[in-house]
């Protein structure tokens, strides 16, 4: 996909949004540390990056879901597989 400016920095910022929340809510991460983890999950990527915006395909929760639980999260944890109403408020 090809992003201008404008929509790739909505789709980072609400990305991050995201993953700190979940990282605060989910993962026991005090605001601040969660809010770093997000940039760090998220750094921003030049417009000229051969793959930026990559990590979009999929949702902020899948990443922190990811990092907190591992890869087997979805059947280990089948309740976390649907994105509860809080996070989908940050819409």
């Amino acid at each position: 996909m090809t992003w201008n400016e404008a929509e790739y920095l909505d789709c980072l910022q609400s990305e991050r949004r995201g993953y700190a929340w979940v990282m605060q809510h989910h993962g026991g991460l005090a605001p601040k540390e969660a809010g770093e983890a997000a940039l760090e999950r998220y750094p921003y990527e030049p417009a000229d990056a051969p793959y930026r915006g990559l990590i979009f395909h999929d949702e902020a929760w899948h990443w922190a879901m990811l990092a907190i639980h591992g890869d087997r999260y979805e059947a280990e944890h089948p309740e976390l597989v649907h994105l509860p109403p809080d996070y989908r408020a940050l819409e």
